[in-house]
C-alpha cells in the first residue's frame, strides 16, 4: 500500500500542479490501533506555483481524492487522501491547530520533500498555544461522549473516540507540551497501574484484533472516568491565561522561503 499511496502522492502533483511538501498517516493507524479492515488516512500539505498566489480571487486550498477530486489514476478503495495547501496549513498551524499538530508528528510519514516541515517542528515549540489545543481535545471528547457512550450498549471502538483525546488533554495539562500521537504512549505515561488501565489495554487488544464493531454492555468503570476527567479538565481550561506572541512575520518567512526552495 505505501508504494500505491507515493504513486497517489505524485500524480497528484502532475493532475494539480503542485508539490507536496509531506504526507503522512491520520487516523487509527497513526494512533497506533488499527483494525484489520482499517482505511488508510493520508493527509498531506502542498504548495502551487507562484503565480497561483498572484490573484485578486482567493482559490480553493484543499484537495480531497475521492470524496470530492478526482484523479488520472485508479485509487485503492482504502485510501482517503487529504491534502491541505500550505498558507491554510500555517494560518492553522498559527493557531496551534491539533489536527495539523498530529500531521506533523505522525507516527506513520509517507514522504517527505525540502525543508518546510522540519522548519514547521522547530517553531512548533515555541507557538504551541496549551488553551486552544487542550479546549480542542477536550470538546472533541465531550461531543463523541455524547454521541456514543450513551446507551446501554456501546461499540468497543467508540470509547477510544473519547479516550484519546481525554489522555491527550490530561497530557497538556500535565506537560504543557504537544501530546505524543501514539495511543499507547498516552496511556502508558497519563494513566497509572490498575484496573482501569487493565480494562483499556483489554479493549485496545480486542480493537485491534477485529471486535470494535460489536456492541457490548457499557463499561461502567471507563464511563465514570471520562465523566470525571470531562469535568475536571473543562474547570482547568477556563484557568488556563498563557500568552503566546504572534508568529506570523515567521510564517510569512516561512512560506516565501519554501516558494523560493521549492520553484526556484
Amino acid at each position: 500500500m505505501r508504494e500505491h499511496i507515493i504513486e497517489v502522492i505524485k500524480q497528484i502533483e502532475i493532475d494539480y500542479e503542485v508539490k507536496v511538501l509531506y504526507a503522512c498517516e491520520s487516523g487509527s493507524r497513526a494512533w497506533g490501533f488499527p483494525s484489520k479492515d482499517s482505511d488508510y488516512d493520508v493527509r498531506f500539505i502542498y504548495i502551487h506555483k507562484k503565480d497561483w498566489y498572484l490573484s485578486i480571487d482567493q482559490k480553493r486550498d484543499v484537495i480531497e481524492i475521492p470524496k470530492h477530486d478526482s484523479l488520472s489514476i485508479p485509487v485503492d478503495e482504502l485510501l482517503d487522501v487529504s491534502g491541505w495547501e500550505i498558507t491554510k496549513a500555517l494560518k492553522l498551524f498559527r493557531k496551534s491547530n491539533p489536527p495539523l499538530l498530529e500531521w506533523m508528528h505522525s507516527s506513520i510519514v509517507y514522504y517527505q520533500a525540502f525543508s518546510t516541515i522540519d522548519k514547521m517542528k522547530t517553531l512548533a515549540e515555541n507557538i504551541f498555544a496549551p488553551p486552544s489545543c487542550l479546549y480542542h481535545y477536550l470538546n472533541m471528547a465531550k461531543g463523541n461522549y455524547r454521541d456514543y457512550l450513551q446507551g446501554e450498549e456501546i461499540k468497543i471502538k467508540k470509547y477510544f473516540y473519547v479516550l484519546r483525546p481525554i489522555l491527550a488533554a490530561k497530557w497538556i495539562k500535565k506537560y504543557n507540551s504537544i501530546p505524543p500521537i501514539l495511543f499507547q504512549r498516552l496511556l502508558e505515561d497519563i494513566l497509572p497501574a490498575g484496573e482501569l488501565k487493565n480494562e483499556i489495554e483489554t479493549l485496545l487488544k480486542r480493537k485491534m484484533a477485529g471486535e470494535e464493531l460489536d456492541l457490548e454492555p457499557r463499561i461502567t468503570l471507563i464511563n465514570q472516568f471520562l465523566n470525571e476527567e470531562i469535568e475536571h479538565l473543562e474547570a482547568y481550561a477556563k484557568s488556563l491565561d498563557i500568552y503566546i506572541q504572534d508568529p506570523t512575520k515567521q510564517f510569512d518567512q516561512l512560506f516565501r522561503e519554501t516558494l523560493a526552495e521549492v520553484w526556484n
